[in-house]
């Protein structure tokens, strides 16, 4: 059986601006890196297989920092990506509340399909290990509810630096 450790990325210059991310690449901030250290400090001593993340900048910074007490490099996989916020990306998260959605917001059938191939991807590549993988909270949520069989909106919302632990 492979156990996945599901991995929220640290804190993001845009995270603390309220700012919707996306799949725009992103930057830790200063407690960013301070969440990633104190999370790598106690996987440190865990026997993980491999450490795979998002391609996007905010997950690999943290993912690297993960892998490092573990001389391991970081997979790197478009699968793990955040959901796709089309027109809402770059703006201010408070402002969106009641805004019409736009069209080219990644649906959430799609999104949920993305996760089963990034759940399918890691059983078939990594089997019988411990894997760490960094995403984002949305994406996060549909491997969840994917795994889980739930209802988004039933899935608990990740903070930065949070785990999960599903068995594959």
């Amino acid at each position: 059986m492979t156990t996945l450790w599901l991995v929220r990325h640290g804190e993001t210059v845009d995270n603390a601006r309220q700012l919707m991310q996306g799949q725009t690449q992103g930057q830790l901030n200063a407690k960013g890196f301070e969440q990633a250290e104190a999370l790598a400090q106690r996987l440190a001593t865990e026997p993980v297989g491999a450490f795979v993340a998002s391609d996007l900048r905010r997950a690999i910074q943290t993912a690297e920092v993960l892998a490092r007490p573990h001389g391991k490099t970081v997979v790197t996989t478009p699968l793990l990506r955040e959901r796709d916020w089309g027109d809402f990306t770059g703006r201010y998260i408070p402002d969106l509340k009641g805004a019409a959605w736009p069209d080219n917001v990644e649906s959430i059938d799609d999104l949920q399909a993305r996760a089963r191939r990034f759940l399918d991807w890691v059983r078939a590549c990594y089997p019988n290990q411990l894997v760490v993988a960094v995403g984002h909270g949305i994406i996060n949520k549909a491997i969840q509810a994917v795994h889980f069989q739930k209802k988004m909106r039933e899935v608990e919302r990740m903070m930065n630096c949070d785990v999960r632990m599903l068995e594959l």
